[in-house]
Protein backbone atom coordinates (compact mmCIF):
# COMPACT_ATOMS: atom_id res chain seq x y z
CA UNK A 1 0.00 0.00 0.00
CA UNK A 2 1.22 3.65 -0.49
CA UNK A 3 2.33 5.64 1.94
CA UNK A 4 -0.15 7.50 3.90
CA UNK A 5 -1.20 11.10 3.26
CA UNK A 6 -0.30 12.92 6.13
CA UNK A 7 -2.87 16.22 6.86
CA UNK A 8 -3.23 19.18 9.27
CA UNK A 9 -6.73 20.14 10.44
CA UNK A 10 -7.29 23.60 11.18
CA UNK A 11 -10.72 23.51 12.81
CA UNK A 12 -10.47 20.64 13.98
CA UNK A 13 -13.81 21.14 16.72
CA UNK A 14 -16.19 22.32 14.38
CA UNK A 15 -18.70 20.40 12.54
CA UNK A 16 -15.98 19.78 9.15
CA UNK A 17 -13.31 19.19 11.63
CA UNK A 18 -14.97 16.65 13.34
CA UNK A 19 -16.67 15.11 9.98
CA UNK A 20 -12.95 14.66 8.69
CA UNK A 21 -11.70 13.00 11.99
CA UNK A 22 -14.38 10.69 10.95
CA UNK A 23 -13.09 10.14 7.09
CA UNK A 24 -9.86 9.90 8.75
CA UNK A 25 -10.77 6.67 11.17
CA UNK A 26 -12.23 5.24 8.24
CA UNK A 27 -9.31 5.12 6.09
CA UNK A 28 -6.35 4.72 8.56
CA UNK A 29 -4.22 2.92 6.17
CA UNK A 30 -4.64 6.27 4.02
CA UNK A 31 -4.37 8.89 6.33
CA UNK A 32 -2.34 10.31 8.96
CA UNK A 33 -2.76 12.73 11.08
CA UNK A 34 0.06 15.05 11.87
CA UNK A 35 -1.56 18.07 13.93
CA UNK A 36 -4.47 19.81 14.62
CA UNK A 37 -5.67 23.29 15.88
CA UNK A 38 -8.97 25.03 16.97
CA UNK A 39 -10.23 28.53 18.22
CA UNK A 40 -10.82 28.09 21.74
CA UNK A 41 -12.28 25.01 22.49
CA UNK A 42 -9.43 23.18 24.93
CA UNK A 43 -10.86 20.18 25.88
CA UNK A 44 -12.61 18.82 22.70
CA UNK A 45 -9.18 19.77 21.27
CA UNK A 46 -6.83 17.70 23.85
CA UNK A 47 -9.40 14.74 23.48
CA UNK A 48 -9.23 14.76 19.72
CA UNK A 49 -4.91 15.07 19.73
CA UNK A 50 -5.42 11.83 21.95
CA UNK A 51 -7.40 10.02 20.04
CA UNK A 52 -5.39 10.68 17.07
CA UNK A 53 -1.93 10.03 18.88
CA UNK A 54 -1.31 13.72 17.74
CA UNK A 55 0.86 16.03 19.53
CA UNK A 56 1.17 19.15 18.07
CA UNK A 57 -1.96 21.28 18.56
CA UNK A 58 -2.71 24.86 18.37
CA UNK A 59 -5.28 27.31 19.76
CA UNK A 60 -6.37 31.12 18.44
CA UNK A 61 -7.34 32.14 22.17
CA UNK A 62 -4.37 32.19 24.28
CA UNK A 63 -6.30 31.59 27.43
CA UNK A 64 -7.43 28.05 25.71
CA UNK A 65 -3.84 27.46 24.67
CA UNK A 66 -3.10 27.65 29.01
CA UNK A 67 -5.78 25.51 29.34
CA UNK A 68 -4.94 22.76 26.54
CA UNK A 69 -1.26 23.12 27.73
CA UNK A 70 -2.61 22.35 31.77
CA UNK A 71 -4.85 19.42 30.70
CA UNK A 72 -1.98 17.60 28.77
CA UNK A 73 1.36 19.17 29.53
CA UNK A 74 3.37 16.33 26.92
CA UNK A 75 1.51 18.14 24.06
CA UNK A 76 3.25 21.02 22.19
CA UNK A 77 0.73 23.65 21.88
CA UNK A 78 1.10 26.98 19.96
CA UNK A 79 -1.36 29.75 20.08
CA UNK A 80 -2.38 32.71 17.99
CA UNK A 81 -2.73 33.20 14.16
CA UNK A 82 1.39 32.89 14.13
CA UNK A 83 0.69 29.07 15.67
CA UNK A 84 -1.78 28.69 12.85
CA UNK A 85 0.63 29.65 10.21
CA UNK A 86 3.38 27.86 12.31
CA UNK A 87 1.30 24.57 11.58
CA UNK A 88 0.39 25.04 8.31
CA UNK A 89 3.66 25.96 6.83
CA UNK A 90 5.19 22.85 9.21
CA UNK A 91 7.39 20.52 6.03
CA UNK A 92 5.32 17.44 7.82
CA UNK A 93 1.91 19.39 6.92
CA UNK A 94 0.82 17.35 4.26
CA UNK A 95 -2.59 18.57 3.01
CA UNK A 96 -4.26 21.38 4.75
CA UNK A 97 -7.69 21.13 5.80
CA UNK A 98 -8.61 24.53 6.49
CA UNK A 99 -11.95 24.68 8.62
CA UNK A 100 -11.70 27.81 10.78
CA UNK A 101 -14.64 29.81 10.83
CA UNK A 102 -14.72 33.23 9.06
CA UNK A 103 -11.04 35.10 8.04
CA UNK A 104 -9.27 34.15 11.12
CA UNK A 105 -8.36 31.37 8.00
CA UNK A 106 -6.91 33.60 5.61
CA UNK A 107 -3.24 33.85 6.69
CA UNK A 108 -2.21 30.33 7.25
CA UNK A 109 -4.07 29.65 4.21
CA UNK A 110 -0.84 31.91 2.47
CA UNK A 111 1.24 30.09 4.46
CA UNK A 112 0.21 26.43 3.80
CA UNK A 113 0.06 27.36 -0.13
CA UNK A 114 3.39 29.59 0.32
CA UNK A 115 4.92 26.15 2.00
CA UNK A 116 3.76 24.73 -1.36
CA UNK A 117 1.08 22.19 0.59
CA UNK A 118 -2.38 21.71 -0.69
CA UNK A 119 -5.43 22.87 1.10
CA UNK A 120 -8.52 21.00 1.46
CA UNK A 121 -10.62 24.43 1.37
CA UNK A 122 -13.94 24.61 4.09
CA UNK A 123 -13.48 28.10 5.06
CA UNK A 124 -15.28 29.86 2.49
CA UNK A 125 -14.79 33.26 3.64
CA UNK A 126 -11.08 32.89 2.64
CA UNK A 127 -12.01 33.38 -0.72
CA UNK A 128 -14.83 36.01 -0.10
CA UNK A 129 -12.27 38.25 1.68
CA UNK A 130 -9.33 37.69 -0.50
CA UNK A 131 -9.84 35.67 -3.63
CA UNK A 132 -7.50 37.24 -5.95
CA UNK A 133 -4.26 36.89 -3.33
CA UNK A 134 -5.30 33.18 -2.35
CA UNK A 135 -5.48 32.36 -6.00
CA UNK A 136 -2.53 34.29 -7.06
CA UNK A 137 -0.25 32.39 -4.12
CA UNK A 138 -1.85 28.78 -5.31
CA UNK A 139 -0.65 29.50 -9.18
CA UNK A 140 2.49 31.23 -7.78
CA UNK A 141 3.90 27.90 -5.89
CA UNK A 142 1.59 25.36 -7.87
CA UNK A 143 -0.21 24.27 -4.18
CA UNK A 144 -4.16 22.92 -5.22
CA UNK A 145 -7.06 24.19 -3.32
CA UNK A 146 -9.42 21.24 -3.49
CA UNK A 147 -12.96 22.23 -2.25
CA UNK A 148 -14.43 20.46 0.65
CA UNK A 149 -17.92 22.60 0.26
CA UNK A 150 -20.39 20.02 -1.44
CA UNK A 151 -21.38 22.19 -3.69
CA UNK A 152 -17.59 23.11 -5.15
CA UNK A 153 -16.64 19.34 -4.75
CA UNK A 154 -19.61 18.60 -6.29
CA UNK A 155 -18.38 21.45 -9.63
CA UNK A 156 -14.81 19.88 -8.93
CA UNK A 157 -15.92 16.57 -9.56
CA UNK A 158 -17.81 16.97 -12.24
CA UNK A 159 -15.04 18.93 -14.87
CA UNK A 160 -12.32 16.08 -13.96
CA UNK A 161 -11.52 14.49 -17.17
CA UNK A 162 -12.98 17.51 -19.44
CA UNK A 163 -9.13 18.12 -20.49
CA UNK A 164 -5.65 16.87 -19.37
CA UNK A 165 -5.32 19.60 -17.42
CA UNK A 166 -8.06 20.61 -15.08
CA UNK A 167 -6.98 22.12 -11.93
CA UNK A 168 -7.23 25.68 -11.32
CA UNK A 169 -3.42 26.39 -10.96
CA UNK A 170 -3.41 24.86 -15.02
CA UNK A 171 -6.21 26.93 -16.61
CA UNK A 172 -4.12 29.07 -18.30
CA UNK A 173 -4.30 26.56 -21.18
CA UNK A 174 -8.06 27.65 -21.78
CA UNK A 175 -9.13 23.80 -20.01
CA UNK A 176 -12.15 25.32 -18.40
CA UNK A 177 -13.05 27.88 -21.66
CA UNK A 178 -15.81 24.65 -22.27
CA UNK A 179 -18.43 25.65 -19.37
CA UNK A 180 -20.79 27.82 -19.97
CA UNK A 181 -22.51 27.72 -16.57
CA UNK A 182 -22.05 26.52 -12.81
CA UNK A 183 -25.13 25.97 -10.79
CA UNK A 184 -25.11 25.54 -7.30
CA UNK A 185 -27.97 24.02 -5.35
CA UNK A 186 -29.59 25.07 -1.98
CA UNK A 187 -31.65 23.56 0.08
CA UNK A 188 -33.91 26.76 0.80
CA UNK A 189 -33.12 26.24 4.77
CA UNK A 190 -35.50 26.36 7.23
CA UNK A 191 -37.23 29.38 6.05
CA UNK A 192 -37.84 28.48 2.28
CA UNK A 193 -41.67 28.85 2.80
CA UNK A 194 -41.72 31.60 5.23
CA UNK A 195 -43.33 35.06 4.65
CA UNK A 196 -40.84 38.53 4.55
CA UNK A 197 -42.38 39.57 7.69
CA UNK A 198 -41.46 36.39 9.58
CA UNK A 199 -37.75 37.36 9.42
CA UNK A 200 -39.09 39.84 12.17
CA UNK A 201 -40.14 37.30 15.03
CA UNK A 202 -38.34 33.91 14.05
CA UNK A 203 -36.45 32.99 16.89
CA UNK A 204 -33.05 32.06 17.25
CA UNK A 205 -34.04 27.93 17.29
CA UNK A 206 -35.84 28.01 13.98
CA UNK A 207 -33.16 29.68 12.19
CA UNK A 208 -30.66 26.79 13.10
CA UNK A 209 -33.10 24.34 12.65
CA UNK A 210 -31.22 23.35 9.58
CA UNK A 211 -33.70 20.57 7.56
CA UNK A 212 -31.08 18.66 6.46
CA UNK A 213 -27.61 19.69 7.86
CA UNK A 214 -26.29 19.93 11.31
CA UNK A 215 -24.01 22.54 11.45
CA UNK A 216 -22.43 25.36 13.60
CA UNK A 217 -24.44 28.59 14.54
CA UNK A 218 -22.72 30.81 12.28
CA UNK A 219 -23.11 28.65 9.10
CA UNK A 220 -26.65 27.55 10.07
CA UNK A 221 -27.85 31.71 10.00
CA UNK A 222 -26.01 31.90 7.04
CA UNK A 223 -27.72 28.78 5.43
CA UNK A 224 -31.36 30.89 6.97
CA UNK A 225 -30.86 33.66 5.38
CA UNK A 226 -29.10 32.32 2.07
CA UNK A 227 -26.08 34.04 2.85
CA UNK A 228 -24.34 30.76 2.41
CA UNK A 229 -24.92 30.25 -1.10
CA UNK A 230 -24.55 34.05 -1.67
CA UNK A 231 -20.46 33.89 -0.57
CA UNK A 232 -20.47 30.44 -2.21
CA UNK A 233 -20.85 31.86 -5.44
CA UNK A 234 -17.95 34.41 -4.65
CA UNK A 235 -16.09 31.79 -3.95
CA UNK A 236 -17.04 29.89 -7.17
CA UNK A 237 -16.00 32.68 -8.54
CA UNK A 238 -12.20 32.39 -7.69
CA UNK A 239 -12.22 28.42 -7.18
CA UNK A 240 -13.28 27.57 -11.00
CA UNK A 241 -12.34 31.31 -13.13
CA UNK A 242 -15.89 32.54 -14.42
CA UNK A 243 -17.85 35.90 -13.96
CA UNK A 244 -20.62 36.17 -12.22
CA UNK A 245 -22.96 36.36 -15.00
CA UNK A 246 -22.05 32.89 -15.77
CA UNK A 247 -22.65 31.52 -11.78
CA UNK A 248 -26.53 30.99 -10.78
CA UNK A 249 -28.41 29.09 -7.99
CA UNK A 250 -31.53 27.04 -7.71
CA UNK A 251 -33.22 26.30 -4.86
CA UNK A 252 -33.23 22.08 -4.20
CA UNK A 253 -35.01 20.96 -0.77
CA UNK A 254 -33.84 17.00 -1.13
CA UNK A 255 -30.02 18.15 -1.12
CA UNK A 256 -29.34 15.76 -3.42
CA UNK A 257 -27.92 16.83 -6.87
CA UNK A 258 -25.03 19.34 -5.18
CA UNK A 259 -24.66 21.26 -8.44
CA UNK A 260 -24.65 21.13 -12.51
CA UNK A 261 -22.56 22.35 -14.39
CA UNK A 262 -23.70 23.20 -17.92
CA UNK A 263 -20.94 22.82 -21.18
CA UNK A 264 -20.94 24.80 -24.39
CA UNK A 265 -22.49 22.48 -26.38
CA UNK A 266 -25.64 22.13 -23.88
CA UNK A 267 -24.73 18.87 -22.46
CA UNK A 268 -24.94 19.32 -18.25
CA UNK A 269 -22.99 17.36 -15.69
CA UNK A 270 -24.45 16.97 -12.15
CA UNK A 271 -23.09 15.37 -8.72
CA UNK A 272 -25.24 13.32 -6.83
CA UNK A 273 -25.03 12.05 -3.35
CA UNK A 274 -26.85 11.52 -0.46
CA UNK A 275 -26.20 14.80 2.29
CA UNK A 276 -23.16 13.74 3.88
CA UNK A 277 -20.07 16.07 4.54
CA UNK A 278 -17.73 13.20 4.33
CA UNK A 279 -18.28 12.23 1.08
CA UNK A 280 -16.81 16.19 -0.63
CA UNK A 281 -14.29 15.79 2.83
CA UNK A 282 -12.62 12.29 1.40
CA UNK A 283 -12.34 13.37 -2.41
CA UNK A 284 -10.38 16.27 -1.37
CA UNK A 285 -8.20 14.22 0.63
CA UNK A 286 -7.97 11.02 -1.76
CA UNK A 287 -8.06 13.01 -5.34
CA UNK A 288 -7.54 12.06 -7.64
CA UNK A 289 -8.20 8.99 -6.35
CA UNK A 290 -11.27 8.24 -5.40
CA UNK A 291 -11.37 5.90 -1.81
CA UNK A 292 -14.22 3.25 -1.06
CA UNK A 293 -15.91 3.93 1.85
CA UNK A 294 -18.85 1.92 3.64
CA UNK A 295 -21.66 4.65 3.42
CA UNK A 296 -25.09 5.48 2.67
CA UNK A 297 -26.28 4.75 -1.11
CA UNK A 298 -28.27 7.04 -3.28
CA UNK A 299 -32.04 4.75 -4.31
CA UNK A 300 -33.54 6.84 -6.69
CA UNK A 301 -36.31 4.70 -6.93
CA UNK A 302 -37.10 5.47 -3.72
CA UNK A 303 -36.80 9.30 -4.12
CA UNK A 304 -39.08 9.05 -6.74
CA UNK A 305 -38.64 12.85 -7.49
CA UNK A 306 -35.95 16.01 -7.19
CA UNK A 307 -37.02 19.16 -7.29
CA UNK A 308 -35.69 22.69 -8.38
CA UNK A 309 -37.04 26.17 -7.39
CA UNK A 310 -35.66 29.77 -8.24
CA UNK A 311 -34.91 31.91 -5.30
CA UNK A 312 -36.80 34.40 -4.44
CA UNK A 313 -34.15 37.22 -3.82
CA UNK A 314 -36.74 39.60 -1.69
CA UNK A 315 -37.50 37.01 0.72
CA UNK A 316 -33.46 36.52 0.66
CA UNK A 317 -31.81 39.53 -0.15
CA UNK A 318 -28.87 38.47 1.28
CA UNK A 319 -28.21 36.83 -1.86
CA UNK A 320 -28.87 39.52 -3.57
CA UNK A 321 -26.44 41.47 -1.77
CA UNK A 322 -23.44 39.03 -2.22
CA UNK A 323 -24.17 39.00 -5.63
CA UNK A 324 -23.37 42.75 -5.58
CA UNK A 325 -20.47 42.74 -4.07
CA UNK A 326 -19.04 40.08 -6.16
CA UNK A 327 -20.29 42.54 -9.04
CA UNK A 328 -18.46 45.40 -7.48
CA UNK A 329 -15.26 43.27 -6.54
CA UNK A 330 -12.36 44.78 -4.98
CA UNK A 331 -12.91 44.75 -1.04
CA UNK A 332 -16.36 45.10 -1.41
CA UNK A 333 -16.94 40.63 -0.66
CA UNK A 334 -14.31 41.40 2.10
CA UNK A 335 -16.98 44.35 3.41
CA UNK A 336 -19.91 42.19 3.15
CA UNK A 337 -18.43 39.06 4.68
CA UNK A 338 -17.17 41.55 7.30
CA UNK A 339 -20.33 42.72 8.00
CA UNK A 340 -22.30 39.46 7.78
CA UNK A 341 -20.23 37.68 10.50
CA UNK A 342 -20.61 40.98 12.95
CA UNK A 343 -24.99 40.95 11.94
CA UNK A 344 -25.07 37.18 12.63
CA UNK A 345 -22.98 37.26 16.16
CA UNK A 346 -26.07 40.44 16.73
CA UNK A 347 -28.58 38.04 16.00
CA UNK A 348 -27.33 35.17 17.74
CA UNK A 349 -26.84 37.64 21.16
CA UNK A 350 -30.65 38.17 20.38
CA UNK A 351 -29.29 41.60 19.88
CA UNK A 352 -31.27 42.37 16.80
CA UNK A 353 -33.98 40.27 14.70
CA UNK A 354 -32.63 38.02 11.65
CA UNK A 355 -34.77 40.41 9.41
CA UNK A 356 -31.81 43.20 10.25
CA UNK A 357 -28.86 41.03 9.13
CA UNK A 358 -29.30 42.09 5.06
CA UNK A 359 -30.35 45.38 6.38
CA UNK A 360 -26.95 45.95 8.34
CA UNK A 361 -24.96 44.15 5.26
CA UNK A 362 -26.82 46.62 3.30
CA UNK A 363 -25.66 50.00 5.20
CA UNK A 364 -22.48 48.79 5.31
CA UNK A 365 -21.92 47.91 1.87
CA UNK A 366 -23.23 51.35 1.13
CA UNK A 367 -20.47 53.24 3.34
CA UNK A 368 -18.04 51.23 2.15
CA UNK A 369 -15.37 52.47 -0.46
CA UNK A 370 -14.11 49.30 -2.66
CA UNK A 371 -10.17 49.35 -3.34
CA UNK A 372 -7.72 47.04 -4.78
CA UNK A 373 -7.31 44.08 -2.82
CA UNK A 374 -3.71 43.14 -0.73
CA UNK A 375 -3.06 41.34 2.45
CA UNK A 376 -2.79 44.57 4.33
CA UNK A 377 -6.29 46.41 3.01
CA UNK A 378 -8.34 43.13 3.22
CA UNK A 379 -6.76 43.03 7.14
CA UNK A 380 -7.97 46.76 7.63
CA UNK A 381 -10.92 46.52 5.67
CA UNK A 382 -12.24 43.92 7.70
CA UNK A 383 -11.37 45.07 10.95
CA UNK A 384 -13.23 48.81 10.15
CA UNK A 385 -16.33 47.16 8.54
CA UNK A 386 -16.59 44.88 11.71
CA UNK A 387 -15.83 47.42 14.39
CA UNK A 388 -18.45 49.86 12.34
CA UNK A 389 -21.28 47.48 12.57
CA UNK A 390 -20.51 46.46 15.74
CA UNK A 391 -21.05 50.01 16.79
CA UNK A 392 -24.04 50.41 14.64
CA UNK A 393 -25.42 47.26 17.17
Amino acid sequence: MAERKKITVLGSTGSIGEHTLRVAAEQPGRLEITALAARSNADRLVAQARACHVKRVCLLDPAAAKRARELDPSLDVLEGSAGMCELASAPNAGIVVMALVGLSGLEPTLAALAAGHDVALATKEVLVGAGELVMAEAARTGAKLLPVDSEHSAVFQCIQGISDRSDRSDRSDGSLKNISRITLTASGGPFFNKPLANFETVSIAETLAHPKWRMGQKISVDSATMMNKGLELIEARWLFDLPPERLDVVVHPESIVHALVEFADGATLAQLSPPDMRVAIQYALSWPDRWPAARERLDLAQLRSLNFFAPDETRFPCLALARAAMKSGGLMPTVLNAANEIAVEGFLAGKIPLASVPRLIERAMESAESGAPNLQAVIETDAETRARVGGWL
